[in-house]
């Protein structure tokens, strides 16, 4: 009799208005924190195709520039100025706005190769977001610095790491990933 019930509870809160906004909601939050997650990866990776398609396809690019072959443009310039980058993704606060618009801070912890300097950066994402048919994209991104500074040391410098044979010394990561070898072919 008790498990009667409790099916009968559980499938009426299932079926409730108020439990699917609540559902829905905490989609609307993860789809969007993954929306910055596959950010880092696809700029650290240099997947200019995933990055651009976590834009929306009308995507503001300058001032009167539009699309995501604009922003792939735009991109490709900027990130082939630098070397190797690792983005860490940390807090992420999103604010709803409607089922379809939100906004969101992230922080991030950037390092960046500038020819042979190593530069930490801790940077601050102002985000707008637009669901359009059920999936979540970017609308725009400002990218504000909190500080910058320059690393003693470049990891650059470091022999091999021969992973797992010694835990210090430079990986083979970002270069085991097949968009990096592909950017950095089609952009030097």
């Amino acid at each position: 009799m008790r498990m009667q019930r409790f099916v009968s509870s559980y499938a009426s809160l299932m079926a409730s208005d108020e439990f699917s906004a609540k559902v829905e909601r905490l989609l609307a939050y993860e789809q969007i924190r993954q929306l910055a997650s596959h950010y880092a990866v696809a700029v650290d990776s240099r997947d200019l195709d995933a990055l651009v398609e976590l834009f929306i396809d009308d995507v503001r690019v300058g001032r009167d520039t539009y699309g995501r072959d604009a922003l792939r443009d735009s991109f490709a310039e900027s990130l082939g100025a630098i070397g190797i980058s690792m983005l860490n993704v940390g807090t992420h606060a999103i604010d709803l706005v409607d089922a379809d618009h939100a906004t969101g801070q992230v922080y991030c912890h950037g390092q960046i190769q500038d020819g042979e300097r190593w530069i930490h950066q801790f940077i601050l994402y102002r985000d707008t977001y637009e669901r359009r048919d059920g999936e979540w994209f970017f609308v725009r991104r400002i990218h504000e610095l909190w500080y910058g500074e320059e690393a003693p040391t470049s990891p650059l410098s470091f022999t091999p790491a021969e992973w797992p044979k010694n835990h210090d010394g430079l990986g083979t990561v970002p270069a085991s990933w097949p968009s990096w070898t592909a950017f950095w072919a089609n952009n030097t």
